[in-house]
């Protein structure tokens, strides 16, 4: 393996997660909200750097899937169970953040920025780009880390003076959105020849041919999406049912209630600013 897939130590990856771990610590004081950042972030770098990392951007289809399952099903929504209401609340308080991360947190909104940047994360220019280039492979393991987050905003509620779902309507929500988030799988399935030139040694490093490590990525990413994330959906609806909460009811925060109030007095500054003469 050296010799087709030498070492690496990417710094960078390393470095960037240390310090998001380092800021997490010092920034929360909760210590289940600091194991999830943990866990999240060590598994993050390990699917980042040598081998899984190297094997994704370089190599193998099949790897690279598994590697944005693992982003986009678990760094992602431990990093934002990670972070308490009182840090998001700070992190979203700027009037232009506040409006972005207000619509990405709608459903319909959720699933077409998912679908579409997702599916652009995997055309072919994309994916050669990150084989031969480090940045390239760190941009778009940058985006599949927003994708993730972007995808589990309406599930986990967690963002305050978003729109906020009922039990049943986040269950509902995640199991629809696995349906969706695979787009390219069926194409990887029933294609006929490799589609993805960049990436080569399949064989020598896995023991597979391109054309066989497509299609098993397109296997992968249907079961690896379906399973945790059906699993999720269902868990999120009985759970509620056992704690007895109504499944239609959509609860109310008071986060969400301070985050509605200073939308109201910024309008009413907008207002009285439109209407000052000149």
């Amino acid at each position: 393996m050296s010799s087709l897939l030498p070492f690496q130590w990417h710094l960078v990856e390393i470095v960037v997660v240390v310090a998001a771990g380092v800021a997490h610590h010092l920034v929360v004081t909760d210590k289940l909200a600091r194991r999830r950042a943990l866990y999240a972030l060590a598994v993050l770098l390990a699917v980042t750097i040598w081998p899984i990392g190297d094997l994704a951007s370089s190599v193998s289809l099949t790897v690279a899937t598994v590697q944005r399952l693992v982003i986009m099903l678990f760094v992602a929504p431990m990093l934002l169970m990670a972070t308490p209401t009182p840090v998001l609340a700070r992190l979203t308080n700027p009037r232009l953040v506040d409006a972005i991360t207000r619509r990405l947190a709608h459903p319909g909104v959720a699933v077409v920025v998912v679908t579409a940047i997702g599916t652009l994360t995997l055309a072919t220019p994309v994916v050669d780009w990150g084989a031969h280039s480090t940045f390239g492979r760190d941009a778009t393991l940058v985006t599949v880390l927003f994708v993730g987050v972007v995808l589990w905003l309406p599930a986990l509620g967690v963002l305050p003076g978003a729109r906020r779902l009922s039990p049943a309507g986040r269950a509902g929500y995640v199991f629809a959105s696995a349906l969706v988030v695979t787009s390219l799988s069926f194409v990887w399935i029933f294609s006929q020849h490799s589609l993805y030139p960049a990436l080569h040694h399949q064989y020598a490093l896995l023991h597979m041919s391109p054309l066989f490590d497509q299609q098993l990525a397109g296997f992968i990413a249907k079961l690896g999406c379906y399973m945790p994330m059906w699993a999720v959906a269902f868990t999120i609806f009985f759970h509620s049912e056992e704690r007895g909460e109504p499944v239609e009811e959509t609860p109310l925060h008071w986060a969400d209630v301070q985050r509605q109030l200073l939308r109201i007095d910024r309008e009413r500054e907008r207002a009285v600013r439109r209407h000052q003469p000149e």
